[in-house]
């Protein structure tokens, strides 16, 4: 999600995410992390689709260098 574990707790006891509390961990419902795991929609997906071939096309190269470490 790129958060760290510290900012996740704090968020919980900001009361900013509902979770309880289990043993030393902490469970999450799902939705209370802002539809993150909601279902895409055919239209929702082609955006995305279309977004990532462009960033594809301009970044190919970086992004391949990227992968190389």
């Amino acid at each position: 999600m790129g958060y760290s574990r510290i900012h996740i707790v704090r968020l919980i006891h900001a009361d900013k995410i509902k979770a309880k509390k289990v043993g030393r961990s902490y469970v999450i419902h799902r939705n209370s992390l802002g539809g993150i795991y909601k279902k895409i929609t055919p239209q929702e997906e082609k955006i995305i689709e279309k977004a990532v071939r462009k960033v594809v096309k301009e970044f190919g190269p970086a992004l391949k260098k990227l992968g190389k470490e």
